[in-house]
């Protein structure tokens, strides 16, 4: 499972490399600045995770869960497939379905690998 998890974030690195050049004539410079800080710390976790940092998952759950609530209400995202972008329809639905997995992968992991708490002395 690990190796799974760390492959989903690998890959929202990478589906980040996809959407920066997409956006960036699309939205106004904060918006892509903000996009770009998020994805700046998405490439932090995954170079932990490359280097197996034992508290990236936590981080990374927190990520997806910023990811989605900060994507998912958009209405704008859903018109791409209407509007016929279907490379961004792609970018957005592979890159909202690996947050979602992370959301699913890291909590079932962590309680999978968790140590028993120590007796009180």
């Amino acid at each position: 499972m690990r190796r799974a998890i760390d492959l989903l974030i690998y890959l929202s690195v990478a589906f980040g490399v996809l959407l920066l050049p997409q956006i960036y004539s699309l939205v106004p410079p904060w918006l892509f600045y903000s996009v770009l800080a998020g994805w700046i710390a998405y490439l932090l976790v995954a170079i932990a995770t490359w280097t197996h940092h034992k508290r990236v998952y936590p981080v990374a759950f927190l990520l997806a869960i910023l990811t989605l609530s900060v994507s998912l209400p958009e209405p704008e995202h859903y018109t791409f497939a209407k509007d016929g972008m279907w490379l961004a329809t792609l970018t957005f639905m592979i890159g909202s379905v690996l947050q979602l997995a992370l959301l699913v992968l890291i909590p079932v992991y962590l309680i999978k690998n968790r140590k028993p708490a120590s007796e009180p002395a």
